[in-house]
């Protein structure tokens, strides 16, 4: 059963977090939240990974916005979450992410993200040396900075119809990382791996989970 946590980024700044899964876990992630909160999604995508026995950290990465932050889905909703997202700097936000990680008992950890939180994913791996893996599903944003490095392995999940991240997107990341491993699911929409959405595609999220596990696997040893 998953429980709230404080967590402290260098900077001195004090944000909640959410914990999962066992303390004598196999391996250890840090998991990056969409824009609307810590919400019912992200703590269940947490317990998704408690099951598989990792210990889970998912950082309120808005909280230097707005604390308590739990939104759903609806149009408003997200531009509430637009607005909070843009009033917190990129570089606060990889803080948080190696202070989620400095929360977990583990040499080896993994960082993955949702939608915002696969981009927030990718700037842990370019922009810190913090994470040992990284995954980013349906990252929006990525493209923009494609050409950046990564200083661990990388793999993304799109979806072949999402809205907001198109195809050309995902070719131009691609390109610029060659050593990244990219998959992209027929059919799907942005979203396809969040229950609560009506994006949400079964058959796309087990693969895509199954793939992210097995990525972990290997480089979390």
């Amino acid at each position: 059963m998953g429980e709230w946590i404080k967590i402290k980024a260098a900077d001195g700044f004090e944000l909640d977090a959410w914990r999962d899964g066992p303390r004598d876990a196999r391996h250890s992630i840090v998991l990056g939240m969409e824009i609307f909160g810590v919400n019912g999604h992200i703590r269940y995508a947490c317990a998704q990974f408690a099951q598989a026995g990792y210990a889970v950290v998912a950082p309120a990465l808005l909280d230097r916005a707005e604390r308590n932050l739990q939104l759903g889905y609806s149009q408003e909703d997200l531009q509430h979450g637009f607005a909070l997202r843009a009033q917190v700097p990129q570089a606060a936000t990889v803080l948080d992410l190696q202070a989620a990680r400095a929360a977990l008992d583990a040499s080896r950890v993994g960082v993955i993200g949702y939608c915002w939180g696969g981009r927030t994913a990718w700037w842990a791996a370019t922009r810190s040396n913090t994470f040992a893996a990284c995954i980013a599903w349906y990252g929006g944003g990525i493209a923009a900075d494609k050409d950046e490095q990564p200083r661990c392995p990388v793999q993304m999940h799109f979806g072949e119809h999402d809205h907001s991240i198109p195809l050309s997107d995902v070719e131009a990341i691609r390109a610029a990382q060659p050593d990244v491993d990219i998959y992209v699911y027929p059919g799907a929409h942005h979203g396809f791996g969040c229950e609560e959405r009506p994006t949400f595609d079964q058959a796309s999220y087990d693969l895509a989970q199954e793939r992210s596990l097995a990525f972990f696997e290997r480089h979390l040893v």
